[in-house]
């Protein structure tokens, strides 16, 4: 792709900075089409929803065997078309929902654009941004169109989503802000030179601000066993189609006779059967209703995916300030040192009431209020990576003036319990309270040191300020709710490892004294045995939170990161699951997979529920439908080699699977369910699905060898192959739901109860050709059928073993939670893999 300096720019407009753009001017723009109106979906657009749930290969395939068989007047046997089409829609439909209730979440928490228009600073939508806008930026801001700078005060712009370069970029008259970067820390105004679809981040599909399938294990394994299945179909079906075609006499026979119809309904009876249709349906269904679960609960899933995601998070590194804290500041108090000297208080009030003063500064506005403006003749302003800003007034001297961490003001006299100033900061910061020191010093701040934003020399503290943060009151039982379920917590912030393990221990956690980042080692190697060590980290940069997240990726952990300030946006994007509170900055919230709308940090085990259950479920479901596959396709490359007729018919076969695996999967697909995730899906699925599938399809050919030599008919035969199956598949789903409670003892009971219906209506026999057996063949059914379930049960056992050493292996264990209700959760609510 090009780079932005080669992008061709459209026509400029020329702007008044001071006046911005007049309103019939943006009239004009925007109906020139010259605005930043640009299509990107917070979900899956319309028609991607329909082509992923209706036009797949296999849709295609049951679609050809549907039309094939009203081509031969055999309705009755196409039966599984309906169920098909049926399935597709309520595929679609229920992601439409979650698509209406994403998009509408979207709209209402969308970032807002600062721009000056006929002499006034206001907010508007991005889209509503026109070619020639002059754009307000402050620190937090995500730049909303390309655009170059015009005037600026210590502008510095992150890139990291556009470049990849994880350094602040100091931004001067003339530069370009890039569309899709982020404030992070000054101000300035820039005009908007390219928009819409021509800016850099639109052309550059920024795929942190758009819906995306991510990875994730079980849409893999899903994708993984569809495309075996896929490889498949073509030789095995054809492999039938023969076995089927010399079953009526051979080609040129059943082609003379017209037998060559019952071949191909046989044909395509083995084919769809083969084709785990409903697990894709499952699957999507499973995602989109469990983000419209959470989108009720005000927690907006950008990507569907995250929501199983969260679930296999093993680490969660929280910021303190509005994750653990409600992030809102107020000053505590003051503490002169005996140093005191100067205008403190005339610098105390600049500070709070500096244009681009941060949240900290501005607490200071009340007990220090501006009495009359003074200019400053330099300054240099707050950066998170800093942590201090310094300012010379104008009408006093050389004296300089420095707010800022007392680590980064004064270094190590700061911690120096020797010293008067280190005994405060320390006592102070074991308190829970967050410190700055403000420090002076008569040396003139010299143009050089202000340029590349030098700290003076010469400080002398003068004041200890102290301001208290007010902890969630959630935040203590959701920490013990992860501890609980075996997750690592890490809290990584900004401020004084004291003070950030003092509010630690307020909520639970075994903080210690906190671990100052500023001694974290620089090889990454040696990083992750600190993070291992640790569990409190304070003064931490923002490029170190995103190097403390890839050390713990690096260890094989599953990371999640929560946070609301723009420091915590590059670790939030580097993490697996990137969490944001809805009071973030929007460059935070834009790079999140999940953002908490009402802010509570108590949404989280809610989001890890939701994720539990999605995988959990769909393991259960998914060894359902791949159970059918097995034996499906075994029973046909057994029939196709020993030339057999196919034992069922396309409509005996909608009975089975609607009954055993289609409807009871729907349910047990979204129940609740809080098992402990644990890798390996697809290979935990498959170690049962393979020996009972193999099973099925052995006592079937067993059945049919048996009942052919005791000479019972053709409908009888198809009679007690339908049978078998039933009951068995049955007995499979009760196995796969155990263990058992009122829920699943109605699924499994309303199935069976549909069966015997099924079998003794006399219309609904007519219908599906289900004939009485005879006596003998009714002695065959039942030995065959008491045989198999007794051989399920083996593998059952065999399996639950196997799943023992593979959940050992993988560290993790079922470990009992008591939800917020206080309620004790069912056995299934944290056994169910060992079941």
């Amino acid at each position: 792709m090009e780079s932005p300096t080669a992008v061709q720019q459209q026509v400029d407009v020329d702007t008044d900075p001071r006046i911005g753009l007049t309103a019939s001017r943006v009239a004009e723009l925007t109906a020139d089409g010259r605005t930043n109106a640009f299509t990107g979906d917070s979900s899956r657009s319309a028609w991607n929803i329909v082509r992923a749930n209706v036009f797949t290969l296999f849709n295609g395939i049951v679609g050809a065997c549907f039309l094939v068989l009203l081509l031969l007047g055999r309705w009755q046997d196409a039966l599984f078309g309906l169920a098909a089409f049926g399935n597709a829609i309520i595929g679609c439909w229920q992601e439409f929902r979650a698509k209406a209730a994403l998009d509408k979440l979207a709209l209402l928490n969308a970032p807002r654009a600062r721009v000056r228009r006929d002499s006034e600073d206001i907010e508007i939508a991005p889209a509503d941004v026109v070619q020639g806008d002059i754009l307000v930026l402050r620190a937090g801001d995500q730049v909303t169109a390309d655009a170059v700078v015009l005037e600026h005060r210590a502008l510095q712009i992150d890139e990291s989503m556009l470049t990849g370069e994880s350094d602040a970029v100091d931004k001067g008259d003339g530069d370009e802000a890039l569309s899709g970067s982020i404030v992070v820390a000054g101000d300035g105004i820039a005009r908007a030179v390219r928009v819409g679809a021509d800016s850099y981040a639109n052309k550059f599909a920024e795929e942190a601000k758009r819906f995306s399938l991510v990875s994730s294990e079980l849409r893999t394994s899903i994708d993984r066993v569809l495309k075996w299945v896929g490889w498949g179909i073509g030789p095995i079906g054809l492999l039938v189609l023969n076995a089927q075609m010399m079953v009526a006499g051979g080609w040129v026979s059943a082609w003379e006779t017209g037998t060559w119809t019952q071949a191909i309904v046989n044909t395509i009876s083995s084919l769809t059967a083969m084709i785990p249709l409903g697990l894709v349906l499952m699957t999507s269904i499973a995602f989109a209703v469990g983000a419209a679960r959470l989108a009720a609960r005000q927690v907006l899933v950008n990507e569907l995916p995250a929501v199983e995601g969260l679930a296999r998070v093993d680490v969660i590194c929280l910021d303190k300030t509005g994750t653990l804290t409600e992030g809102e500041l107020a000053y505590r108090d003051l503490l002169r040192l005996s140093s005191a000297t100067g205008e403190w208080q005339a610098a105390l009030a600049w500070f709070g009431s500096a244009p681009d003063a941060n949240a900290t500064a501005r607490c200071l506005r009340e007990p220090f209020p501006e009495e009359r403006p003074r200019e400053a003749s330099a300054y240099v302003s707050f950066s998170s990576a800093r942590k201090w800003s310094a300012l010379s007034l104008a009408d006093h001297g050389d004296e300089t003036w420095v707010l800022g961490a007392p680590e980064m003001v004064l270094g190590d006299a700061a911690t120096d319990a020797g010293t008067e100033v280190g005994e405060a900061v320390t006592r102070l910061a074991a308190e829970g309270l967050r410190t700055l020191v403000l420090a002076f010093t008569a040396d003139p701040y010299s143009a050089a040191a202000q340029e590349s934003e030098a700290l003076p020399t010469g400080l002398v503290p003068v004041a200890v300020i102290t301001f208290s943060e007010k902890v969630r009151p959630d935040a203590a039982q959701t920490l013990s709710y992860f501890r609980a379920q075996g997750v690592g917590v890490r809290v990584i912030s900004g401020d004084n490892p004291r003070t950030v393990a003092a509010i630690a221990r307020q909520v639970g956690l075994d903080a210690g004294e906190g671990y100052d980042a500023r001694q974290l080692p620089e090889d990454d190697a040696e990083l992750g045995p600190v993070l291992d060590a640790h569990t409190v980290f304070g003064r931490v940069t923002p490029e170190q939170k995103k190097r403390m997240v890839v050390a713990l990726q690096a260890r094989g952990h599953t990371v999640a990161m929560t946070g609301d300030g723009v420091n915590d946006a590059l670790a939030i994007k580097t993490a697996d699951i990137g969490i944001a509170m809805n009071s973030g900055s929007p460059a935070t919230k834009a790079v999140a997979r999940l953002v908490l709308l009402d802010g509570q940090f108590s949404h989280l085990p809610d989001v890890v529920a939701e994720g539990r259950q999605v995988i959990a479920n769909i393991e259960r479901v998914s060894m359902l439908f791949l159970t059918k596959t097995v034996y499906a396709t075994t029973l046909a490359v057994l029939f196709g080699v020993m030339v057999l007729e196919f034992p069922f018919l396309p409509r005996q076969l909608s009975i089975t699977d609607g009954l055993t695996i289609g409807i009871p999967a729907f349910f047990l697909a979204l129940m609740p369910n809080a098992s402990r995730y644990v890798p390996g899906f697809l290979r935990r699925s498959l170690a049962f699905a393979i020996p009972a599938g193999l099973l099925i399809a052995i006592a079937l050919t067993v059945y049919t060898r048996g009942a052919m030599a005791i000479g019972v008919t053709e409908p009888q035969l198809r009679t007690g192959s339908t049978i078998i199956l039933a009951i068995v598949g049955i007995w499979v789903l009760s196995v796969l739901a155990r263990p058992l409670n009122r829920y699943k003892v109605l699924v499994v009971g309303a199935m069976f109860i549909a069966l015997s219906i099924l079998f003794t209506v006399p219309l609904a026999g007519e219908f599906f050709q289900l004939v009485d057996p005879g006596e003998a063949a009714a002695y065959l059914i039942a030995g065959v059928t008491i045989a198999t379930i007794l051989a399920i049960e083996v593998v059952r056992l065999i399996h639950r073993r196997f799943l023992a050493r593979s959940t050992a292996a993988a560290g993790g264990s079922a470990v009992e939670e008591v939800p917020r209700t206080g309620r004790r959760p069912d056995r299934d609510d944290h056994q169910q893999l060992h079941d």
